[in-house]
């Protein structure tokens, strides 16, 4: 368990990776986002959820496509697996297939980076499997959706060979919920933190908007959206039993806040040039993903 100070550190040097632009393999190489959750034995960090959620928070912030989700959840599933070694520096993405022991037969859809994976992870009942992509049984297609900065695709097996990695953690869904949680939270922020100097220098009627009590009003209930959700998340990433809890409040608080951004940003909220509309679609389209809301509320 890191302390808050490592935290904090971990936190100022991935933020500063991200706005420079830096790229998978230099944030791989250079900080070791993909090792974090991979054991130590097998090359990896030996990180925990703490220090997951403080990392899928920063790339919440900016909306980043790289795959740091979809790897740190296998690292996950991995963790007592030799295969967690090639986490340390690439992809791999899940999907829910039925298997025969040797080879898989379904579709997967909405599969986090299906399509640029180097391995595929099949969950079936309580076992998980490992799919080598390069093989004849395997077709891949990118799936288009209203959220452009999450990659998705569509991933068809047709007896494909499979090796059989283990069985799966009974928590494994609940530690995604929590990254995912963070990560909402980190886009959320973000999307107050850009609000809120909107309001700070848009003027009307002689004086900046967010002088006006009305505003104040919304903007302190967006605040505490925020931080409640830090707080949810940090909760759960202690206590993965509270997954549910998270999911169902970041996913809703993320909704709210971004609608928000939208209506106080006035007209220049709804143009493309602006981030706002982003952050709108990545908070609908991540309300859905593990599971929508409802779903984890009759838990």
């Amino acid at each position: 368990m890191s302390t808050a100070e490592e935290l904090d550190a971990l936190r100022d040097s991935v933020r500063s990776a991200l706005s420079r632009g830096a790229s998978w393999d230099v944030l791989c190489s250079q900080i070791g986002v993909a090792a974090l959750a991979v054991p130590e034995e097998h090359g990896g960090l030996g990180a925990g959820l703490p220090e997951l959620a403080v990392v899928a928070e920063e790339f919440g912030r900016v909306l980043s496509p790289l795959p740091f989700l979809s790897t740190s959840i296998a690292a996950l599933a991995l963790a007592d697996s030799p295969l967690a070694a090639k986490l340390t520096t690439g992809t791999v993405a899940f999907a829910d297939f039925s298997a025969d022991g040797s080879t898989v037969d379904g579709t997967g859809r909405y599969v986090l980076d299906g399509d640029t994976a180097e391995l595929l992870l099949v969950v079936t009942g309580n076992r998980l499997y490992s799919v080598p992509v390069e093989q004849p049984g395997v077709r891949r297609t990118h799936s288009p959706t209203m959220d452009e900065t999450r990659r998705l695709a569509t991933v068809d097996l047709r007896g494909a060979q499979v090796s059989l990695v283990g069985d799966v953690d009974p928590s494994l869904l609940d530690q995604a919920c929590v990254l995912l949680a963070a990560e909402q939270t980190g886009a959320m922020a973000r999307a107050f933190e850009i609000t809120l100097d909107y309001t700070k220098q848009r003027k009307q009627f002689g004086r900046v908007i967010g002088g006006f009590q009305a505003i104040k009003h919304r903007l302190a209930d967006l605040y505490v959206l925020v931080e409640t959700s830090r707080s949810c998340v940090a909760a759960a990433a202690e206590d993965p039993s509270l997954a549910w809890v998270a999911k169902v409040h970041c996913a809703e608080a993320f909704t709210t806040i971004a609608s928000e951004m939208i209506q106080l940003h006035g007209g220049i909220g709804i143009t493309w040039e602006h981030p706002a509309h982003r952050y709108f679609k990545r908070a609908h389209g991540s309300s859905q993903l593990f599971g929508p809301p409802h779903r984890h509320l009759r838990r």
